[in-house]
């Protein structure tokens, strides 16, 4: 936090004052306590003197500062008009003389801009184009027109254009400022290097016979459209001209509207020195400033510097606060006499007088150790406060700031004291807060007070933080203040966004429990039910096969039928032991990769003529352990549920791939453990499932489809047969864009055996009946495939 520091304080004496013997004690006493107060006196009247200096010194300093800040910006100003004058020319000098005058006219530059003498265009001369140039112009309405020089040159440049047309500009109409040697290095200077350039000190041609103000040019070069100008022999050979504005000192410095101009005396040097021959600009001088209070700056404008000086005026030494120190001065000699008058009064009480007077020391002293010590006490706490502390005085300027306002908006103490407080607020609550301050320094009712409330702040780089502000407001006489405290409550804004993840992911996590804790109780069930149905389907095969042997051919016939109704319903058994995950597996090393090539032929039959089917598959597919006839049978369910979902049209992709699952991947799905994977995808391009669709997709005999079209076990089957492998199955779809089915098998770290591919018998498609019997089982998925 920014203080002052106190005045010192004179040392008092301590312990027991010697009372003299004669009868002169009483007066020599009065005399020496007035002595002591006298000097304690003079020491606050020093102290409050050098305050109040100190104070003018920083009021100066401020404004010196904000001086040479608008000499910047306003020259920044000049330098993008003639910017957007280059861009109007748009690389060509030869425009006629009414569109300049528009241009200018419409942009209103003497009024908006006040201390631009002109704006104009400087004509690039090819060596001997002198006659033509002048034949040109003249032929414009201009029958006197010729290019005044001081003297013959290679190279000639004339100003062919500048507005205002008018009074002494007519002056500059023809004059080639290439001839002169200042204003020539600062057009070399801008030729050069492409960008806007000062020229020196100089006269500018405009001025009469009178009084003459100093003056400086500003050139920008203008390249020809469609050259290059990367290198300086590009931009020389590219140059159609200038474009400049001139700039009389007075009239500038008049058009600064720096709010320091009306306390300052200002000097303004060409170059780095600050010698009586460079000087360009000098205001009234007022008074003699102290030496101290002589302030230097260099500017860089346009590739020149200036030296400013700068010295306070009249009316800012006529702030120096003297009535202070003058108050404590009569008050310190008034109670200095008092004082003595009492002492002297008393002296003649030895043992009381000495009392007395050691009791006010001790009084005085203590006194002033309480408030140095309460004072740094207050220092401290706000300066190790966990809130950013910034007090306000009752204009609504920042006066204090401590060190956790420094890191919670970045920035120092220095940057911050003197700002409206309203600025470390986003742009649309700085009106309202003001309002609120102004109201209540009225004297009515203030929003700003009541308990903390949550608000963002604006950061020295521009992002908002959000906070909590606690604001007091502190009356002081007829004016007030305030005090800020400011939280950064990020911190709690992130625990609380992490504690909603993890609440979210809790409760998916606790879904896809409930889910699995599902299926496990349905398969349980499912697999009980199925082995039973299995048992009796074989009693009644076997009786009926005992019965074919001696019965007539009509009831072989319809012994037949049942023997297929058996056959039927152990295929359904065995899908339900396939998703209870209890059907006798055969598994070996495979490569799906392999397997894929195989049953090719099937799947593009089962997915019909008007389906594309895509594969991919990476040069070196892991391995895996499964049993290949009944993943051949998941692949062909799958692909026909692709067909079914799109309506006989679209395109169905099977991609294969090596995937690693870490730690981080397999915390976002509780069911997939970390491990080597070949992932095997299925994904089409049919209508989509919504999600209370998907959350039943693996339930046994679940169905959207119209009754007769399946039983609903071709998913569960397929998961059923995933998690007896040791894998895990994943559906992802959404309405209108499709369905994706991965599954992920585990890797199996032994080389893959190449098993043989059987021989179709002539006549007979391979695999046919195995298609046969997938269609029947894929008819039922749920999934796509509604």
């Amino acid at each position: 936090m920014q203080q002052p520091d106190p005045a010192p304080t004179p040392t008092l004496p301590r312990g027991r004052l010697p009372l003299p013997g004669s009868g002169q004690g009483p007066l020599l006493l009065a005399m020496f306590v007035f002595l002591v107060t006298l000097v304690a006196t003079y020491s606050a009247w020093n102290g409050a003197r050098h305050g109040a200096q100190e104070q003018l010194r920083e009021t100066f300093d401020y404004r010196t500062r904000d001086m040479a800040y608008s000499i910047e910006r306003r020259m920044a100003v000049y330098e993008q008009v003639l910017r957007g004058a280059r861009g109007y020319l748009r690389g060509s000098v030869a425009l006629s003389r009414a569109d300049f005058a528009e241009y200018y006219r419409q942009l209103r530059l003497d009024q908006h801009f006040p201390g631009l003498e002109a704006i104009g265009i400087a004509t690039a001369i090819p060596p001997g184009g002198l006659a033509a140039h002048e034949r040109g112009v003249r032929a414009e309405g201009y029958p006197h027109y010729a290019v005044s020089s001081e003297g013959p040159r290679e190279s000639q440049t004339a100003v062919s254009h500048i507005e205002p047309f008018s009074g002494r500009n007519l002056r500059a109409f023809g004059y080639d400022m290439f001839s002169e040697p200042v204003r020539r290095a600062a057009m070399i200077a801008a030729r050069d290097s492409g960008q806007a350039a000062l020229s020196g000190k100089v006269v500018l041609v405009q001025e009469g016979t009178g009084s003459q103000q100093s003056g400086v040019l500003m050139y920008l070069p203008v390249y020809r459209a469609g050259m290059p100008a990367a290198t300086v022999e590009q931009r020389r050979a590219a140059l159609a001209g200038w474009v400049y504005a001139p700039f009389r000192m007075n009239d500038l410095m008049r058009g600064v509207s720096g709010i320091a101009v009306p306390q300052l005396e200002i000097e303004v040097y060409d170059g780095e020195q600050a010698v009586p021959e460079a000087l360009l600009y000098r205001s009234p001088a007022t008074t003699a400033a102290p030496a101290r209070f002589d302030a230097t700056r260099r500017l860089a404008i346009g590739g020149r510097a200036w030296t400013v000086r700068m010295r306070p005026d009249a009316s800012m030494l006529a702030t120096l606060d003297t009535t202070r120190p003058m108050l404590i001065a009569v008050t310190g000699t008034i109670l200095g006499f008092l004082l003595s008058l009492v002492v002297w009064l008393l002296a003649t009480e030895r043992r009381r007088a000495l009392q007395l007077a050691q009791s006010m020391t001790l009084e005085l002293r203590e006194s002033h150790d309480r408030i140095a010590a309460e004072q740094q006490r207050i220092r401290v706490i706000l300066e190790n406060a966990y809130d950013g502390f910034v007090a306000v005085d009752e204009s609504g300027r920042i006066t204090d700031w401590n060190a956790q306002a420094t890191r919670i908006f970045g920035m120092t103490a220095e940057e911050a004291v003197g700002r409206p407080v309203e600025t470390l607020l986003p742009e649309p609550r700085r009106v309202a807060f003001r309002a609120a301050f102004e109201a209540f320094k009225r004297g009515g009712p203030c929003s700003l007070l009541g308990a903390p409330r949550e608000v963002e702040v604006l950061h020295a780089s521009g992002r908002k933080l959000p906070a909590e502000l606690a604001v007091a407001l502190l009356p002081t006489g007829s004016v007030a203040g305030a005090s800020v405290f400011v939280r950064d409550i990020t911190p709690r804004r992130e625990a609380e966004a992490r504690e909603q993840q993890r609440q979210q992911r809790l409760d998916e996590a606790r879904q896809g429990l409930l889910r699995a804790q599902k299926l496990e109780a349905v398969g349980k069930l499912t697999g009980g039910v199925a082995h039973d149905f299995n048992n009796i389907l074989h009693i009644i095969s076997a009786n009926v096969q005992l019965m074919l042997r001696a019965e007539g051919p009509m009831n072989k016939k319809r012994l037949h039928s049942i023997l297929d109704a058996v056959d039927r319903g152990a295929k359904l058994a065995g899908q339900l032991l396939a998703f209870a995950r209890r059907q006798p597996l055969h598994p070996s090393v495979v490569d799906v990769r392999e397997l894929l090539e195989r049953v090719d032929s099937l799947l593009l039959r089962a997915a019909g003529d008007s389906i594309t089917v895509e594969r991919s598959a990476p040069p070196e597919l892991w391995p895996t352990l499964v049993d290949p006839n009944q993943l051949e049978n998941v692949l062909l369910n799958l692909v026909i549920n692709a067909r079914d979902a799109m309506e006989g049209a679209g395109t169905i992709a099977l991609r294969l791939a090596n995937v690693t699952v870490d730690a981080e991947a397999a915390q976002a799905d509780p069911e997939l453990t970390p491990g080597d994977y070949v992932q095997v995808a299925v994904s089409d391009t049919g209508q989509g499932m919504p999600r209370e669709v998907m959350e039943r997709a693996f339930e046994p005999f679940f169905t959207t489809k119209p009754e007769g079209k399946g039983t609903g076990l071709g998913l569960s089957m397929a998961h059923g047969f995933v998690r007896q492998s040791g894998g895990h199955i994943r559906l992802a779809s959404t309405p209108g864009q499709g369905t994706t089915v991965t599954i992920y098998l585990p890797r199996h770290v032994a080389p893959a055996l190449r098993e043989p591919v059987a021989a179709a018998e002539p006549g007979q498609a391979p695999d046919a009946s195995k298609a046969s019997e997938a269609s029947e089982t894929a008819a039922s998925d749920a999934g796509a495939h509604s």
